[in-house]
């Protein structure tokens, strides 16, 4: 008698009776065995079922029989069936490779991914004793609570302004003015003194507005060693000079080899703070301090790529925040995705053409500096641009939007640096225009978006 059927029952199984042929169409020796199976399931009489009983324990069966079976009563009695198509025989091959090539993909990235960090150093963390952060805005306190996590005998010390902030962050370990209910690190500290906040430090993360960033740097130039790295997070250009943040850091601290590093990258501040993954980038024409800070800052939820397009990222950083009061302004305008869409994109050609001709690399500008920073400005409510556009586009006047705003939006201050940078170097740039004569209250949203659709109709480049 052979073995019984192996695998899960049919749901229509009852008393399973097997009689007849083979795949091979080999009808000269019965096979009769019977399944004691459960019936989970009532069968209509004389339905028709096809079952493909794989491995039958007999020496006259094929290893594979296809069998049609009718219902009678509570048992089944089958007959003959047709093989399956070659069609639908390949097609469950190609499935199954399909499955083994993914699989084996995925299991290359991990063993990769384990053995880079079996590798990784992690020397610059052992030795970093102290690290300040120049300005206690929401983007300096996340970037102070994520260096802190890092390691527990780090001392992180935040350089405030704001008597009443410091005494938040020092009694009750909380930024009372911008994140009154996240919890800081025991070993995050703050200070309105600079000569303290500096004396020590490894590092140094810059987070004062980049308007403000010249003069508040002269102001503390004397308590800066000149080889303490500084890592700007301010994005943006200063509006009279037209420099990014790596040429004022050195400018004002009077020291042209003071080491400068750029972090930029899709980051909201909030999303930090609740430990949320992130990727950034680090640039540097060093590529020492740039691994460096990637060591310092990476973790579980950080990744922090290296970059030594430095222009790359700051000119895309400052940009992205023009771009992001135009998708702001589209979206209260109520124009639509379509919209939206078109003027983004246009946008992301525009911050190109420009970043190109001042040196930059274009795989740059598809990278976490660029698009990811683009899109997560352009499309996402807490960017404080994007806000801005919303508000303009809704009416409210540009005096009225920034008075209730307690953060500031750089791209307001930064389109006009734009245009003139555009001029400078000879270059188009509609979208980015608009919004800086929208900005200077001499173009009304609507009307701006008026001159843009009777613009040439051109080949894109």
């Amino acid at each position: 008698m052979a073995a019984p059927l192996r695998g899960e029952p049919p749901p229509f199984a009852g008393n399973l009776l097997i009689s007849n042929t083979t795949s091979s169409g080999s009808s000269s020796s019965e096979l009769h065995s019977t399944c004691n199976l459960k019936i989970v399931q009532k069968l209509p009489l004389n339905s028709r079922y096809v079952l493909h009983v794989s491995s039958l324990a007999t020496t006259t069966a094929s290893s594979s029989s296809f069998l049609v079976v009718r219902a009678v009563g509570d048992t089944v009695e089958p007959t003959a069936a047709p093989p399956p198509s070659h069609e639908s025989v390949i097609s469950a091959e190609g499935t199954k490779d399909r499955r083994k090539i993914v699989r084996v993909a995925w299991e290359k990235l991990v063993r990769w991914s384990r053995t880079w960090r079996s590798k990784a150093k992690t020397d610059v963390l052992e030795r970093t004793n102290k690290v300040v952060v120049l300005g206690g805005g929401s983007f300096g306190t996340a970037m102070a609570a994520h260096v802190a996590e890092r390691k527990a005998q780090l001392e992180v010390n935040i350089l405030v302004r704001d008597p009443h902030v410091c005494r938040s962050i020092n009694d009750k370990h909380r930024n009372c003015k911008y994140f009154p209910k996240h919890r800081l690190p025991e070993n995050v500290t703050a200070t309105t003194d600079a000569k303290a906040a500096l004396m020590g430090a490894d590092f140094c993360f810059h987070a004062v507005p980049v308007q403000f960033s010249s003069s508040f740097l002269e102001e503390i130039a004397e308590y800066v060693d000149p080889g303490l790295p500084f890592i700007s997070l301010s994005k943006g250009l200063e509006l009279n000079t037209l420099r990014m943040m790596s040429q004022i850091i050195p400018k004002a601290l009077k020291n042209p080899r003071q080491p400068v590093t750029v972090l930029a990258g899709p980051s909201f501040a909030l999303e930090m703070m609740n430990r949320l993954p992130t990727a950034m980038v680090v640039a540097s024409k060093d590529k020492k301090i740039a691994s460096a800070v990637q060591q310092l800052l990476a973790s579980r939820n950080m990744r922090v790529n290296t970059s030594s397009d430095i222009t790359g990222v700051e000119i895309a950083g400052a940009l992205k925040n023009v771009l992001a009061i135009a998708a702001g302004i589209v979206e209260g305008l109520n124009l639509g995705n379509n919209s939206m869409a078109a003027l983004v994109a246009q946008g992301c050609s525009e911050i190109r053409w420009l970043a190109t001709k001042m040196g930059a690399k274009s795989t740059t500008l598809t990278g976490l500096s660029g698009t990811g920073d683009i899109m997560l400005t352009c499309f996402v409510n807490l960017s404080r641009n994007r806000t801005v556009g919303v508000r303009l586009g809704s009416g409210e006047k540009l005096d009225d939007i920034l008075s209730s705003m307690n953060q500031v939006a750089e791209g307001v201050s930064t389109a006009g640096a734009v245009i003139a940078l555009a001029q400078k170097y000879k270059v188009k740039m509609p979208v980015l225009t608009a919004v800086a004569r929208i900005i200077d209250n001499e173009l009304t949203p609507t009307k701006a978006v008026y001159e843009l659709m009777r613009l040439p109709q051109v080949e894109e480049v």
